[in-house]
């Protein structure tokens, strides 16, 4: 099983960071207000950088990873892929969408 990191940008321009095992399902949620409740006044959202993990622990590491980078480096992942490096080998993949 897969396991994503991703980043929203919110209908206020603001960046959210989550987990997921399935994106697509975990978008259409936040998308009809059920996803996390940070994201439920500020839809509709868009996807805009996605990683994949072969572990669960890999991929929430890199999730904690990404909520704790600034605003603009948070911008620069979206838009280059810089950012900070996950810290084991689970990481698969990494892509914008």
């Amino acid at each position: 099983m897969a396991h994503y990191v991703y980043c929203l940008r919110c209908h206020d321009d603001s960046i959210y960071t989550g987990y997921t095992t399935d994106v697509e399902r975990r978008l259409g949620e936040h998308d009809a207000g059920q996803g996390a409740k940070y994201t439920r006044g500020r839809t509709p959202v868009e996807l805009c950088h996605v990683e994949t993990f072969s572990s669960k622990s890999a991929a929430l590491s890199r999730e904690h990873a990404i909520k704790s980078l600034s605003r603009a480096e948070k911008e620069r992942l979206i838009e280059h892929g810089d950012g900070i490096e996950p810290d084991d080998e689970g990481a698969a993949s990494t892509h914008s969408p």
